[in-house]
């Protein structure tokens, strides 16, 4: 009762959750960010980084053993980051405030898994196979882990099993990646997510188990029926630090990429990065690898839908996970089934407190509206949830918040010199049909 009447008095105090409980598309701007926060905050540190890319370095050759559309890249499972001058020119003829160059973190088209998951969930599987192989005397430490890909090995695997609560898009990674090891996997899924998503994961070996109601009852179930198992592996998406840092893995990647651009990005070059949020775990991990590289120069900002702007409804009203969409009246429904979460990851939002810029929120229209866009003027496709990012670029001076935070940072007169990067979460694995309907709404 007493965890009621705070809601409801954080409620009736805050115009800021008056306007989202409005559905009103908005920008909020974090209060708490600091430019240099810190980096170790809850047991977090840059060591999980080196680890998380040393350890993918290791795997590198059962990656191209496994899966042969990684050899080109010898085992890297990373995607491009592409400029995008003509969806550009398409949104500024309806929104003509954007300065700077736009890119897509094209996330949509890692190998394997064809989203932003194949970082986080592949590399949770990897480090829990590791850890298992060399226990057992699989591997030896130095030794190729291409013989992980022999049915000697999957044999072994096959007396293990693997849990995880799914969205859609978490689910295929763990699923296809625990099923070409050996694993016993099973996704578990809320029954309104995505057909085809469950199709895959069933053609791939995974069993699939859905729930009525939203996704907190399916990740409560997986938990539930992973602890009653002495050989199972839950995968945490809401508080795993493993998941966390194979998704900042990307960062130093991204650091990479602008280098090979020759692209600099320094106090008079800022950096925007605006990336669809869910739970939080993969734009979590992200953001806080992008501040351990870009410190005080990267701005970062979660794009959530009206209905479902759980990591919003928690930072704003500073209960965090103790509040939900549902509890500010919304429906928590959306076509943007990736981000279909009613309540924030506790961990994620403590981290994110004083790194986060701000979150905006859109309506799912909007989510086809920049699916199709992105198709007509750059021929690329990717999935709804993921075209979300392109509301921050293009809105960012559009919303007083906005102009104001620009301003307050000291970067009005730097903006032309600024780079923008929307981050694509998924895309490449929906099947053509499903690609077609999209385009036609």
């Amino acid at each position: 009762m007493a965890k009621e009447m705070n809601i409801q008095m954080v409620l009736k105090e805050s115009p800021i959750l008056q306007t989202v409980a409005s559905r009103q598309e908005m920008l909020w701007t974090n209060p708490y960010v600091k430019e240099e926060p810190d980096l170790n905050i809850e047991g977090l540190s840059v060591q999980g980084i080196d680890d998380a890319e040393e350890r993918l370095a290791r795997f590198a050759d059962y990656i191209q053993r496994a899966f042969p559309e990684t050899k080109s890249n010898q085992g890297l499972i990373e995607s491009p980051l592409t400029e995008v001058p003509v969806m550009l020119a398409w949104l500024k003829a309806e929104r003509d405030s954007f300065k700077g160059r736009l890119f897509l973190k094209m996330d949509s088209n890692l190998p394997i898994a064809g989203s932003v998951k194949a970082r986080g969930g592949i590399y949770e599987i990897l480090k829990h196979s590791e850890d298992l192989a060399l226990e057992h005397g699989l591997i030896e430490p130095g030794e190729s882990y291409a013989k992980l890909a022999k049915e000697e090995s999957r044999k072994f695997f096959s007396n293990y099993s693997i849990h995880v609560g799914s969205t859609g898009n978490l689910g295929l990674s763990i699923g296809i990646i625990s099923a070409s090891l050996g694993y016993q996997v099973t996704v578990h899924m809320s029954n309104d997510a995505r057909e085809w998503k469950k199709e895959l994961l069933r053609r791939h070996g995974a069993v699939v188990k859905e729930y009525e109601g939203d996704y907190e009852k399916a990740v409560a179930e997986g938990r539930r029926l992973s602890e009653d198992d002495s050989k199972s592996y839950f995968v945490d998406d809401e508080n795993s630090k493993t998941l966390f840092y194979g998704y900042a893995v990307a960062a130093r990647r991204l650091a990479r990429q602008l280098d090979e651009k020759n692209i600099v990005i320094d106090d008079e070059h800022p950096l925007f990065v605006y990336i669809p949020c869910g739970v939080g775990g993969a734009p979590g991990g992200i953001a806080y690898g992008l501040k351990t590289v870009f410190g005080p120069n990267v701005h970062i900002f979660f794009i959530e839908p009206v209905e479902t702007p759980c990591m919003l409804v928690g930072m704003a009203s500073g209960l965090n996970h103790e509040i939900s969409v549902q509890d500010v009246g919304l429906s928590g429904l959306t076509e943007a089934d990736g981000l279909a979460v009613a309540r924030p990851s506790k961990f994620v939002g403590l981290v994110m407190k004083k790194m986060l810029s701000g979150v905006f929120t859109l309506h799912d229209e909007k989510l086809y509206h920049y699916l199709q866009g992105l198709n007509k003027t750059e021929e690329i496709f990717i999935e709804p949830s993921a075209a979300s990012a392109f509301e921050g670029p293009i809105q960012l001076l559009q919303y007083e918040e906005g102009r104001q935070f620009v301003e307050n940072q000291g970067l009005t007169k730097h903006m032309d010199n600024s780079i923008h990067i929307a981050w694509a979460t998924g895309g490449n694995l929906v099947p053509e049909d499903i690609r077609l309907d999209y385009l036609k709404r």
